[in-house]
């Protein structure tokens, strides 16, 4: 009996495109709960007792909520795009069929990580939170480093030349002015 070396995404198996938007909208609400309700919500109940004053200043509600529509739509759109081209969901458990380097994925690679982020910082300028801003800001490193490495090695072992054509081209947390165009790089199966 032969011992994995390291966790692999499981490819997911076909499905019609409604049922992969499903599934994505489902894990989004998931997300969404637990790391932009849940944790925000205990770490606001606590921060009084670890002595952090709220930061409040007039448009504060607005702008946070402004920022989180707009980087709700962009993880919606990431994940419907994953779903409806890709064939699959962004959980590593039903990774997408194919390699998807349309829609946001053009101009960044990883617009849902983009996403996330923004929501928990829209989150902690909604509540006035510098503890939850600070919980949003360390989930860049957190993903950098711990997830983006395996997630990358599993995107090259599946897609191989034309994902690193990919990976060249576009950056992980910087939109590139310019759209990603590469045909050979839509056809990896």
């Amino acid at each position: 009996m032969t011992t994995p070396t390291r966790l692999r995404g499981r490819t997911a198996r076909h499905a019609r495109a409604a049922w992969n938007v499903t599934k994505t909208l489902i894990q989004t609400a998931c997300f969404w709960t637990f790391f932009l309700v849940v944790v925000p919500w205990a770490l606001d109940a606590v921060e009084p007792a670890l002595g952090f004053d709220s930061q409040r200043f007039e448009p504060q509600r607005g702008v946070g909520v402004a920022i989180f529509a707009l980087a709700g739509s962009l993880g919606l759109w990431s994940g419907i795009t994953m779903a409806v081209i890709g064939g699959g969901t962004p959980l590593p458990i039903d990774c997408p069929c194919r390699l998807v380097v349309r829609g946001p994925y053009r101009w960044i690679r990883n617009p849902m990580v983009v996403a996330g982020l923004a929501q928990g910082v829209a989150v902690g300028l909604y509540l006035g939170s510098s503890t939850i801003m600070l919980y949003a800001g360390l989930g860049a490193p957190v993903w950098n480093w711990l997830v983006r490495p395996w997630e990358e090695r599993d995107l090259v072992e599946r897609f191989g030349e034309p994902y690193e054509r990919y990976r060249r081209a576009v950056r992980c947390w910087i939109p590139n002015l310019q759209p990603f165009s590469d045909s050979a790089a839509q056809f990896a199966d």
